[in-house]
């Protein structure tokens, strides 16, 4: 599997959430697929409800003739269509949405799909056993969980080795040099349970490509078209605190602003790939040059202390037990 996968969220560009990101249509899309394969990032991360479907569409579009060069990954739960039942993860929904997944992207086999979110009103058991029948029909090869707490993919894992159902085997999160959260309960599970981690949004919503700085709006971009809309809040004073360490490294190494992000990533604990995006090709070419290099040690502290926030109860607490109770070095 390689350290870096593509993310589709900008093909299409349907609907007022999406088009904010980007209208990446077919041609375009080929081109950046074309990029990914021939760079050896032949994974490629979409979902149901990007722009209405239209992202698989495209991506299907893009591999055709060259499935067996990629890996794909979508994703189901959030409501995608008008159907009153369009929406969680029951065997009713689930079965339709993969089928209806299987076609847009124009393929007989899902590598892995990630249940988008957790559907508390259904019960654990049926989305497992449904996705089980639909990994044994050969449908999906694996299957992940995305934006779930820690003690809701904790009852996941365990209500599959209860019942011997297949279990999660990667955990699609939010994860960024401006957003640590993950490393206070999901990471520690990650390492505990053997569920390694695909981040999303490594750039922070777009705030660590390098066109943010202090004093200066952003010229271009998905944060300078309102595409941070429903993304974490982060004060100025961290993240520019942020920015300016990963300026002076970026100086250092001779890479970008977000190279360096990204590498900073590659080299946490739990994570097995980074989903970068791009709307254009010279921002694919920026981020697929954050691999082949690593950051030293030095470096990789600096950009630990200029990020570090003081975790919330009951971590902060448990930090004091690390005798007994102790904590990934991140920490």
């Amino acid at each position: 599997m390689p350290v870096l996968g593509f993310g589709t969220a900008t093909f299409g560009g349907v609907g007022p959430f999406f088009e904010r990101w980007g209208r990446t249509e077919a041609a375009e899309a080929e081109r950046l697929v074309d990029l990914c394969l021939e760079a050896g990032a032949n994974f490629f991360d979409t979902a149901d409800m990007y722009s209405e479907g239209a992202a698989e569409e495209i991506l299907g579009r893009t591999l055709k003739g060259r499935r067996h060069r990629a890996l794909i990954s979508t994703k189901a739960t959030f409501r995608c269509g008008e159907d009153a039942n369009g929406v969680g993860s029951s065997r009713y929904h689930l079965t339709r949405a993969c089928e209806a997944s299987l076609r847009r992207l124009g393929t007989d086999h899902i590598d892995v799909y990630f249940m988008h979110g957790f559907d508390a009103l259904t019960p654990v058991e049926e989305t497992l056993r449904a996705l089980d029948d639909l990994i044994r029909a050969g449908k999906i090869g694996y299957i992940g969980a995305s934006n779930f707490s820690g003690w809701q993919l904790m009852k996941a894992l365990a209500t599959s080795e209860r019942y011997g159902l297949a279990r999660y085997v990667a955990y699609q999160g939010y994860y960024s040099l401006i957003g640590r959260h993950y490393e206070w309960e999901l990471m520690p599970l990650g390492l505990d349970q053997g569920v390694g981690l695909m981040v999303w949004s490594p750039l922070g919503w777009g705030r660590l490509t390098g066109e943010i700085r202090r004093g200066l709006a952003a010229r271009q971009g998905r944060i300078a078209a309102g595409g941070a809309k429903g993304g974490p809040r982060v004060s100025d004073a961290y993240l520019f605190g942020v920015v300016d360490a990963l300026d002076a490294v970026a100086e250092e190494t001779g890479r970008t602003v977000a190279q360096c992000a990204l590498n900073w990533l590659l080299t946490r604990p739990t994570v097995c790939n980074v989903v970068v995006g791009a709307r254009t090709e010279e921002q694919l070419r920026q981020n697929l040059g954050a691999t082949g290099w690593t950051l030293n040690a030095e470096q990789v502290a600096r950009l630990d202390a200029a990020s570090q926030e003081a975790p919330i109860y009951p971590y902060w607490h448990q930090k004091g037990f690390d005798e007994r109770n102790p904590k990934p070095t991140v920490w």
